[in-house]
């Protein structure tokens, strides 16, 4: 859940600027002109394309952005690592803003459970500690 908060802020982020795009300053908007072929049809159907979800190509750098700029406010000791407590602040904080959303609660022992278990999933080198990149990783299920 804290994964899908992250994405959809980092979304909500990057949609405004990628919908920005401008068209020439002296040029007018025209309608889409239908493509025409000088090449015989084939009696085969053309074979459907696999839909795929409308995601940005850059996902995980999103999401590191938005790691390296909330990772200080976190990393108390400032020690470039978040030890479990930093790193359990950290997600309670996430996972009260996706409650808010949501609407929904969890009593505060199930939210430290969880985040006690986020803590041992995004530690893949077991050094209990959270790097930078293992928190983006983590966050990214590992897209990153």
């Amino acid at each position: 859940m804290v994964r899908t908060l992250l994405l959809t802020t980092a979304l909500a982020i990057a949609a405004p600027a990628m919908a920005q795009q401008a068209p020439d300053q002296g040029a007018m908007p025209t309608a889409p002109q239908p493509a025409t072929s000088t090449a015989p049809q084939s009696a085969t159907p053309a074979a459907p394309q696999a839909a795929t979800p409308a995601t940005p190509a850059n996902t995980a750098g999103s999401v590191a952005a938005i790691v390296d700029s909330e990772f200080p406010a976190y990393d108390a000791n400032g020690d470039g690592q978040l030890d479990q407590a930093e790193f359990t602040r950290w997600m309670v904080a996430l996972k009260s803003q996706e409650m808010k959303a949501t609407g929904s609660t969890l009593p505060a022992d199930q939210v430290s459970a969880w985040a006690n278990g986020a803590f041992t999933t995004a530690d893949k080198d077991k050094s209990i500690s959270i790097s930078k990149p293992e928190l983006v990783a983590y966050l990214t299920g590992g897209a990153a």
